[in-house]
């Protein structure tokens, strides 16, 4: 079952829970959960057991563990941290140790791999029916949940188009917590501004070379970069694209600004920027950047047709703009 519909709906905790999915602080969380609604704050110190998988040389320890039986409660519950870090010996062991859990205890197992993973397969998966799987692989509304929530606690506010742009973002949900308390600091409202300045990252190394040649006036480069990238889902190639632009812009116009600086993060770019800022100038770095912002909030809100447009024509009015 997915994470939410866990809080959400709590099921009966039997013998054998697997925590999967991609997402740590969704697995702290539903970890956290269990230990909550099984056993009292009186009884945890008692009935509580934890381990890291890659620090124990065999399961017996586990077994044993899993066997004895409730101080002055009904239940035990022995948690079993990083599975997903095991090679295939050891977590076979650990699967035999899951065999010998008696009825009345509980053993979770955190193995952070897909539900649909091939190589490792999930624990879960081979445990079949007798497991509790809890999934915490976020979906956009399970992202789009999270963050309200965590504006929640913030006491903060953020514009539907910034909410967007992170549920949008490729990033794992404990850096988007982070990144949340950073933008909230100053007590304002969140603007799609403020994330793609400081907040979306991509794991492809390619949106920034993208970003780098269009902003440069490389256009013929820069749209290379971009179909490859678009050879995929058009939708999810344009977020990445249009938000390393839009923070490339960014980076500029603050240098091409009187008495402009970068950010810690980019100043070894400082010099060649510099040249850039130089040559644009303030006033079509600003241009550029809101044209990227623009194309951005289309594409996360869904109001662009085709996102490939978009980008191509962000890409080919820069070029223009730094001739």
């Amino acid at each position: 079952m997915k994470f939410y519909d866990f809080i959400d709906k709590p099921p009966a905790v039997g013998r054998l829970v697997v925590v999967e999915g991609v997402e740590r602080l969704l697995a702290e969380r539903a970890l956290a959960a269990i230990v909550e609604r099984q056993l009292e704050p009186a009884e945890r110190e008692l009935n509580l057991e934890r381990f890291v998988a890659s620090e124990l040389d065999n399961f017996g320890r586990v077994e044993a563990a899993v066997a004895a039986l409730p101080f002055l409660g009904s239940t035990r519950i022995v948690i079993v941290r990083g599975a997903h870090e095991l090679r295939a010996d050891p977590r076979r062991a650990l699967l035999a140790a899951a065999s010998t859990v008696p009825e009345g205890n509980t053993l979770v197992i955190e193995d952070l791999v897909s539900p649909g993973s091939k190589r490792p397969e999930p624990l879960g998966k081979q445990l079949g029916r007798t497991a509790l799987r809890i999934d915490t692989t976020p979906s956009g509304d399970a992202r789009e949940r999270f963050i309200a929530e965590t504006l929640a606690d913030l006491g903060a506010r953020a514009q539907p188009a910034a909410i967007a742009a992170l549920v949008e973002a490729d990033s794992d949900l404990g850096a988007v917590r982070t990144d949340l308390e950073k933008m909230a600091l100053g007590g304002k409202t969140i603007t799609l501004d403020d994330v793609l300045r400081e907040s979306l990252v991509s794991d492809d190394v390619r949106a920034y070379q993208f970003a780098s040649a269009a902003v440069a006036g490389r256009a013929v480069d820069a749209l290379e970069l971009a179909r490859e990238m678009f050879a995929g889902d058009p939708r999810s190639a344009a977020v990445p694209l249009l938000a390393a632009l839009a923070q490339e812009y960014g980076l500029v116009w603050e240098l091409a600004r009187p008495g402009g600086a970068l950010p810690s993060r980019a100043r070894w770019r400082e010099r060649d920027l510099r040249v850039v800022a130089k040559r644009i100038g303030e006033r079509r770095a600003r241009l550029g950047f809101e044209r990227a912002v623009r194309g951005f909030e289309a594409v996360v809100t869904g109001r662009a047709d085709d996102p490939r447009v978009i980008v191509e024509l962000a890409t080919v009015a820069g070029a223009e703009a730094a001739r």
